[in-house]
């Protein structure tokens, strides 16, 4: 009798007792090749189930994980949103007898609302501050959050630890109280700026001190976003333009710039829907300015209808609209600034 690591035997035998597959017809060899299949057949179905089990737990985590702020969206933002909608389609009757109902209830109004802030010039007014205030801060903001980014990641620069949360440390600050301590700082008796001598808070001047407020809210963090964005270019590039002779500023300018376009683009977006949502800085400054009306800025007047003035109706309405002019107005930003973006990358 041969054994198995015998080779004088028929080479299709060893062949087919050594696992290697059948060659020809023999039923030994059929036998062998049966009983390798069914071994190979069940150990590729284990791993395909084991496979596909898996990738099904892979698809679901994402799923799991998003949960919770989905439902936390819904919750606090989708549904407030459409119940005031389901809001600004009404108004209150009021009737009944010579001194009216005592229980005035909400019937369907139709596009009433929609049309009273249309038609309302005081809305169009507050809209036309807004726009004057973002055309000073929107900019400013983006120049300084830029210049301190660059200053920042240049090549000599010191103390970046200490720079960076000092200029982001504003931003951690409430808008409340930021609005409340640069009121202190405009006010004559207080100012340490030469507030006795300039009228921070004149017709004119209240746009510039509003500004000015909410650019140094914002500032450190745009800065950090583009600074981020600035750490992850390639240094390769500093030490070729350092070789071609280029100084740190040309560097700036002709290198680092043109790359930081999609970042700027994104910032920009974001400081013009900061704009367009400007509350807090003029609010908190009504009480000692005498130029900010209660309507001065689109939310202020939205705040005065539905809680002043007791109309949530024409409050809501008033809201919706703004949230339209708002989208419309970052799509727009959106698709030049995208544009000049490709643009200055070819």
């Amino acid at each position: 009798m041969r054994s198995i690591g015998d080779r004088s035997g028929p080479p299709d035998a060893a062949l087919a007792v050594a696992g290697a597959g059948p060659v020809s017809e023999g039923p030994a060899r059929r036998g062998a090749s049966g009983v390798g299949g069914v071994g190979g057949v069940g150990r590729t179905g284990s791993a395909g189930k084991a496979k596909g089990l898996g990738r099904r737990h892979r698809t679901k985590l994402p799923h799991v994980l998003l949960t919770p702020a989905v439902i936390l969206f819904l919750l606090f933002t989708v549904a407030p949103a459409g119940y005031a909608l389901f809001l600004s389609f009404q108004k209150t009757k009021v009737g009944g007898g010579l001194f009216g109902d005592q229980n005035p209830t909400a019937v369907f109004a139709g596009l009433q609302n929609y049309s009273a802030t249309v038609h309302d010039s005081e809305f169009w007014h507050s809209i036309l501050r807004m726009l004057m205030v973002a055309v000073v801060g929107v900019p400013a903001t983006i120049i300084f959050s830029t210049v301190f980014a660059l200053c920042l990641d240049a090549k000599r620069a010191r103390l970046t630890g200490i720079a960076r949360l000092a200029i982001f440390l504003p931003y951690a600050v409430p808008g409340v109280v930021a609005s409340l301590l640069w009121g202190f700082i405009y006010l004559p008796a207080t100012s340490p700026i030469g507030g006795a001598h300039f009228d921070y808070f004149g017709s004119k001047a209240v746009f510039f001190s509003v500004a000015n407020v909410a650019v140094w809210g914002v500032v450190g963090f745009n800065m950090v976003v583009i600074y981020t964005s600035l750490r992850g270019l390639p240094r390769e590039l500093y030490e070729a333009a350092e070789l071609d002779g280029a100084r740190e500023l040309q560097i700036a300018l002709r290198v680092k710039l043109p790359l930081l376009a999609p970042t700027l683009t994104l910032v920009t977006v974001f400081s013009l829907v900061g704009a367009l949502q400007l509350f807090n800085e003029p609010s908190t400054l009504k009480p000692i300015a005498n130029a900010i009306s209660s309507t001065w800025v689109p939310l202020m007047r939205v705040y005065t209808d539905a809680f002043v003035d007791n109309d949530i109706y024409k409050g809501a309405a008033t809201s919706f609209v703004l949230i339209v002019m708002t989208v419309a107005a970052t799509v727009i930003a959106r698709g030049i600034l995208g544009a000049l973006s490709r643009r200055s990358e070819r």
